[in-house]
């Protein structure tokens, strides 16, 4: 078997052919090395003669790895190879479809559209993209060709969406899977010109949370996600003292964790810019308590090496058992699991501390997502007014003392 002959590029090596000749050198077969879940793991790319360079090979390395950073798109080159596979069928689908005088929105969508935008997202986000086909696009513009539908059809969509007791945010859900379809449509060279739903206006969203935990909701939340699941305990109490997403919590490592300084660092998080959290005492002494494992593993795992996926259930469970949302039809009111990093922003800005901080503390990209906090301290803000009260008495009552005294002197 031939050496394995390292390149200069990391992660990056070869072996030659014995006999095969690429040019006046002997032939490459090049492999990318890399981590992933914490082992090592080699995959081949090819071979000189296809084409294959060092270069090329760590480019897709790279690839790879921004795609794990990100936490979308394919992360090995099996992933990478079967979306490249999709995208050929996809396409062979769309040229067929194109060949074809009338593609209506339907066929384009089922056919073309779906088998590529699923690749690689949750089994939520696809559910709900068939949803919204099935429930409110495909009756109005499924049988319609592609280059036929005009605004005054998406305009009945919404209609119907709005009609059917569904919010503006729904809508805009709806709008945006009409959208992304036209626009690999336009891509494909099926259509001409901007999405029909770019003339539709959409109503105003205000989805903006406006319901938090009290201190006491909190503690009892805790007490009873202690007695049903440990797991969920504490990923609560986590995001309740620090802030922290779902998202970012299941990522964490050990290697994350500083228990001397008191820090946790939050890699590659939703903005895209790492910072640090920071540990209550509560949430120190839960770390110190759990079995600290490999610096490489995971800090939440249900038993395995796998990163929790979803929410745990035994979350809604207890809410639900506690009757926290009983009688709440307006989801901005209601508890789920973002009602804890809701609520740690909520209490800071209750207790004074000013926005910009809470910014970082949250990991916000712009202040203008932390302003939204702002009206979620109804005391702070009552009590701002009431300064503003006194200091205009206090300057009323100094102007009638200084007449006074001008008075008693005359």
């Amino acid at each position: 078997m031939a050496k394995w002959i390292k390149t200069n590029f990391p992660g990056v090596r070869y072996r030659e052919h014995e006999t095969r000749k690429n040019g006046v050198k002997r032939d490459q077969y090049f492999t990318i090395r890399y981590k992933l879940v914490g082992k090592d793991r080699e995959e081949g790319l090819g071979w000189a003669s296809e084409n294959w360079t060092a270069a090329k090979a760590y480019d897709r390395l790279k690839e790879l790895k921004e795609n794990r950073k990100a936490g979308k798109g394919p992360q090995t080159l099996a992933e990478k190879r079967e979306v490249e596979d999709k995208r050929k069928e996809a396409d062979k689908e769309a040229q067929d479809l194109a060949d074809k005088e009338s593609v209506t929105f339907g066929q384009y969508f089922e056919k073309v559209y779906f088998p590529t935008f699923e690749i690689g997202r949750k089994k939520d986000t696809t559910r709900k993209g068939k949803e919204h086909f099935k429930n409110w696009i495909s009756p109005v513009i499924g049988n319609i060709p592609l280059k036929d539908v005009k605004p005054f059809a998406i305009e009945k969509i919404k209609k119907n969406v709005l009609a059917a007791g569904k919010t503006p945010r729904s809508l805009q859900y709806v709008f945006a899977t009409i959208r992304q379809a036209w626009n690999m449509a336009r891509r494909d060279g099926l259509v001409l010109g901007d999405s029909p739903t770019k003339s539709v206006k959409i109503p105003k969203v205000d989805n903006r949370r406006v319901r938090f935990l009290s201190h006491d909701e909190a503690e009892t939340l805790l007490k009873a996600l202690q007695t049903k699941d440990h797991l969920t305990h504490d990923l609560a109490l986590l995001s309740l003292h620090t802030g922290l997403r779902m998202g970012e919590m299941a990522s964490l490592k050990w290697s994350h964790i500083d228990l001397d300084r008191g820090i946790i660092r939050v890699m590659d998080p939703k903005s895209a810019e790492g910072r640090a959290a920071f540990m209550t005492e509560k949430v120190k002494t839960m770390f110190e308590v759990m079995k600290r494992r490999e610096p490489g593993d995971y800090v939440f795992t249900r038993g395995g090496d796998e990163p929790l996926k979803d929410t745990p259930r035994e979350f809604s469970e207890v809410v639900a058992g506690l009757g926290l949302n009983n009688g709440i039809t307006d989801r901005r009111q209601k508890v789920c699991f973002h009602t804890c990093r809701h609520s740690f922003a909520s209490w800071h800005v209750t207790a004074g501390t000013d926005l910009y901080t809470v910014k970082e503390l949250l990991g916000h990209s712009v202040i203008a997502m932390t302003e939204r906090y702002s009206h979620l301290a109804p005391g702070t803000l009552q009590n701002a007014t009431r300064t503003l009260e006194r200091a205009i008495d206090n300057a009323g009552q100094k102007k009638t003392d200084a007449g006074q005294v001008v008075n008693f002197k005359q």
